[in-house]
């Protein structure tokens, strides 16, 4: 599956903005799904999965409750709707498929990545 993410961009504290990552392939519906982000200097960090039927979600921690992650199976595409953004959100954005819904914390675990959308957050 090839993945490409857009929906990046430049907002103030407290705003939002939602991501979505456009899937190829008919198998999209098969895989698990996640978002991680990598602010410069730092390591790629999980942010939150979904699994193919959306039955099963997980979010990073500090993002519970701002963040939702959500996917529609027949158009092929995820979503990262982010709400009350904050100035360390600021990152590039990465989409990611794997086939099963484990370890989903963990970015090696996933085979396929998007290239990335830029999310900065103003203060």
């Amino acid at each position: 599956v090839q993945l490409q993410a857009c929906g990046g961009g430049l907002v103030q504290a407290r705003g939002s903005l939602r991501l979505s990552c456009a899937a190829s392939g008919r198998t999209f519906n098969r895989y698990t799904l996640g978002w991680f982000r990598q602010a410069p200097g730092k390591e790629r960090e999980f942010v939150a999965a979904i699994s193919w039927s959306g039955g099963s979600i997980d979010y990073l921690d500090s993002v519970k409750g701002r963040f939702t992650i959500s996917r529609d199976n027949a158009k092929n595409t995820l979503y990262l709707q982010m709400n009350s953004l904050k100035p360390e959100d600021t990152a590039v954005y990465f989409c990611a498929a794997k086939n099963l819904y484990s370890d989903v914390y963990y970015a090696r675990m996933y085979g396929y990545w998007g290239q990335g959308t830029v999310v900065t957050v103003s203060s």
